[in-house]
């Protein structure tokens, strides 16, 4: 497999076939300066144009949508969002709450970074 995102250390298929809905891994990367594992799924695929992965991690529900739009016979336009739902109970909803602030911003700068590495992959492809 390719490394493309400069962010993620290791990911480990977890599913047999193509890429699809079912599709699990489990994926780690450096957060607040340890690794982090979170194992996510592939609940919507809708290829070449949409897919969705989700993954659940200490009381919070993740969804990631990537959405790709051919511009042209060489451009495509990737549109990523991201949610996370907490559970709001007990001390992970709390905390959550307390710290939201913080890993937002996390969130966020990786999220960049990896949009970034993926226009970096394809553009160096295409040339």
């Amino acid at each position: 497999m390719q490394r493309v995102l400069s962010g993620v250390s290791k990911v480990e298929v977890l599913s047999d076939g193509s890429f699809g809905v079912g599709t699990r891994w489990r994926e780690t990367r450096r957060m607040f300066g340890k690794d982090a594992t979170e194992e996510m799924w592939v609940t919507v695929c809708e290829a070449p144009e949409r897919y969705v992965v989700e993954a659940e991690s200490h009381g919070t529900h993740y969804t990631s949508e990537w959405g790709l739009r051919a511009d042209g016979p060489v451009t495509t336009t990737v549109r990523m969002t991201f949610t996370g739902t907490t559970s709001g109970g007990g001390v992970m909803g709390v905390l959550a709450k307390v710290l939201g602030g913080v890993g937002a911003r996390a969130v966020s700068k990786a999220i960049a970074k990896d949009l970034e590495d993926v226009a970096a992959a394809v553009e160096g492809r295409a040339g």
